[in-house]
């Protein structure tokens, strides 16, 4: 879909639509926000009920989020990973989800060098450090092809249990947005170099969850239009991955998105920047790392509503996909401006955080605009239960 001809009316946001095999009942989406409420690794029963709220308030699909496809690709403690053990508890919660009329989504993906968790080896397309300066191992070849098995048989859980769609973490700085970007990929094989070899990674594992899934599930990915960061991908060359994925047809839509957790994480943010509550919730080597790098991670940037769309018309117009709206929507009159833009969904974060009903008090016309003031402290909140603390300043208890 490209931008609405004129005389010709845009999709109405709040009436049902297809999102590849999978039939939702409007085009506002739960974008994925890592919750922090699995403590054991899978799913518990505080991460069924904040989905259940999300499904309960209109959004046609909410996404759990994250989903490692392993250990070493875990971002952060209490985060599920794919494993045995995790299964009945997805199933569990796609039937919660499914119950309140939305659909499930899970963003399945390899952290990389992002997070230090116990036992976690940190892993990138070629040996560097953290910008905390912890050593980041160069992943072999072996490891790549293990890894993109991991991928498909983490969609292929998600599908037994009865999710709708897997989103393919591409971006953020994670392992598969390390190996596109040519600040953090320095390798000679044919993973590295040109484009296309550093692509490689991204396309075989959409290859392969696309063979385990079939259309039992609709694929999308999450994609950095840029790494925000010197040195890293820009739109140009994110627009020719974009093109080669959409080529290879396995994908229902792509999801736009900028910037990272390697470096500049305000940058996917934007608004307020948290440093004195970030300060205070680390330990260890992560809070000296966060002393000594914490401005240059959390950068200022002021918050404008809609601050992707800009770079993402630049796609729009270029991709025949569908797209997916991210970052800032929190407005009516935005969601609107996007489906006028040739926007098929956009997803909403922060805003549902703070208000899990606003889809429906939107969609019957009780409510324009959320609440959110864009302070980023629910950034914070990931490591006690992800909710706005201007609301719930206490943790929840985690069961």
């Amino acid at each position: 879909m490209t931008n609405v001809p004129p005389g010709q009316a845009p999709p109405d946001p709040f009436a049902p639509a297809v999102l590849g095999p999978v039939r939702l009942r409007n085009r506002i989406l739960k974008a994925a926000t890592f919750e922090g409420m699995s403590p054991a690794n899978k799913v518990s029963s505080s991460l069924i009920e904040f989905h259940r709220t999300m499904a309960a308030g209109g959004t046609a699909m909410t996404t759990v989020s994250y989903v490692a496809v392993s250990r070493d690709g875990m971002g952060a403690p209490a985060e599920i990973y794919i494993h045995e053990a995790a299964a009945d508890g997805l199933a569990e919660i796609a039937e919660v989800v499914h119950a309140e009329g939305a659909k499930i989504s899970a963003q399945l993906g390899h952290a990389g060098a992002v997070g230090l968790v116990r036992g976690k080896r940190l892993l990138g397309p070629s040996k560097t450090r953290t910008i905390a300066g912890v050593q980041v191992q160069a992943i072999t070849r072996a490891e790549i092809d293990e890894v993109v098995h991991q991928f498909g048989a983490g969609a292929n859980m998600l599908a037994a249990a009865g999710f709708d769609c897997v989103e393919l973490h591409f971006g953020h700085h994670y392992l598969v947005s390390a190996f596109l970007s040519p600040k953090w990929n320095k390798r000679t094989d044919d993973y590295g170099g040109t484009l296309e070899n550093r692509a490689r990674l991204a396309r075989r594992i959409l290859v392969t969850v696309r063979e385990q899934v079939g259309q039992r599930m609709a694929v999308i990915a999450k994609l950095n239009m840029t790494d925000g960061v010197p040195g890293g991908l820009d739109p140009a060359d994110s627009l020719r991955v974009a093109r080669l994925l959409q080529a290879d047809g396995g994908l229902d839509a792509i999801e736009l998105t900028g910037g990272g957790s390697q470096a500049n994480q305000m940058f996917m943010f934007r608004g307020g920047a948290p440093r004195k509550e970030m300060a205070a919730v680390l330990r260890g080597p992560q809070r000296l790392g966060f002393r000594l790098a914490g401005r240059a991670l959390l950068r200022e940037y002021p918050f404008e509503e809609a601050y992707f769309l800009p770079l993402a018309r630049q796609f729009r117009s270029a991709l025949a996909l569908p797209l997916i709206l991210l970052g800032g929507i929190n407005t009516t009159a935005s969601i609107k401006s996007a489906m006028a833009g040739g926007f098929d969904f956009v997803a909403m974060g922060r805003a549902l955080l703070r208000e899990p009903d606003l889809v429906t008090r939107m969609s019957e016309g009780t409510a324009t605009s959320g609440t959110c003031v864009h302070c980023n402290k629910c950034m914070i909140s990931i490591y006690s239960g992800t909710r706005c603390v201007l609301d719930h300043p206490e943790p929840p208890a985690i069961s």
